[in-house]
C-alpha cells in the first residue's frame, strides 16, 4: 500500500516563533557589527543558518564570524524557549490529518535539542511519527534536502505527500522536491507571495487550515 505523508514545517507554521528568530538573528548580527535591517532579517527566516547568512551578508565575504553569529542567535533564541506557543489549532490540525490516514512527519532543520523543545511546546507527539533535524540535511531550505529527508522518514513518494509551510522558502523547497505545498500566512508572507512562488493553496494560519480541511489537499489521501 502507498504511504500518504503530511510533512509539516515547524517554526512559523505550527509554533509562533518567526519573529523570535528574526529578533535573535538581528541582535546576533548586531553583536558582530553586521547591521542588517530587521525587515530583511525577517524575510530570510525559514532558511537555515547556512543559507541565511549568505543571503543577508553575501557569499563572498569574510566567514570568520559565522559560527559565533550562529551561536549568538542560538543563545538568544533559547532565552525565549519558556514562552514558545503553538499557533491556533496546530496540534488539532495534526490530529485531524492523522485521523484521515496521513502519516505525520515534522520537517525541521532545528538542532536535536531545539527540536525536543519545540515538540514539547506543540504537545502532539501522539500523532507525530517522525521528525527531521539539522543532522539530516547537508543544505537547508530553499534546497529540497529537508523535504527529501522527511519523505524518506515517512516512506512516501513525492506524489503521495503534501508539505505544509509558512514561507516562500518552504514553497520553493517543496517544489524542488516535487511535493505540493499548502501554505499559511503565519510567518509573515502574504497569500499573493506564497501563491506566486507555487503554493497550491494558502490559509491564514493552522486554525483556518483546520476549518477548511475538507476543501483542500489534505482532505483525502492520494488515489
Amino acid at each position: 500500500m502507498k504511504t500518504a505523508a503530511a510533512l509539516f514545517d515547524v517554526d512559523g507554521t505550527l509554533l509562533d516563533t518567526t519573529y523570535l528568530h528574526a529578533l535573535s538573528w538581528w541582535e546576533a548580527l548586531r553583536q558582530y557589527d553586521r547591521t542588517v535591517p530587521a525587515a530583511r532579517v525577517h524575510r530570510a527566516i525559514g532558511m537555515g543558518g547556512d543559507q541565511l547568512l549568505d543571503h543577508l551578508l553575501g557569499e563572498h565575504r569574510d566567514h570568520a564570524d559565522d559560527e559565533a553569529i550562529t551561536a549568538a542567535h542560538d543563545a538568544l533564541y533559547a532565552s525565549h524557549w519558556p514562552a514558545l506557543t503553538p499557533l491556533p489549532g496546530a496540534a488539532d490540525l495534526l490530529r485531524a490529518c492523522a485521523a484521515r490516514g496521513w502519516r505525520i512527519v515534522l520537517a525541521s532543520s532545528a538542532s536535536a535539542r531545539e527540536l525536543a523543545v519545540l515538540r514539547r511546546a506543540l504537545d502532539a507527539d501522539d500523532v507525530i511519527e517522525a521528525a527531521t533535524s539539522a543532522d539530516d540535511v547537508a543544505a537547508t531550505k530553499p534546497a529540497p534536502d529537508l523535504v527529501h529527508a522527511a519523505l524518506e522518514l515517512a516512506g512516501a513518494e513525492p506524489a503521495d505527500a503534501v508539505f505544509v509551510g509558512d514561507t516562500v522558502w518552504d514553497v520553493a523547497a517543496a517544489g524542488r522536491a516535487g511535493v505540493p505545498c499548502v501554505a499559511v500566512e503565519s510567518g509573515g508572507f502574504s497569500a499573493q507571495e506564497l501563491l506566486g512562488c507555487g503554493a497550491a493553496e494558502v490559509h491564514r494560519d493552522t486554525a483556518e487550515l483546520l476549518a477548511d480541511l475538507d476543501a483542500g489537499l489534505l482532505a483525502r489521501l492520494p488515489a
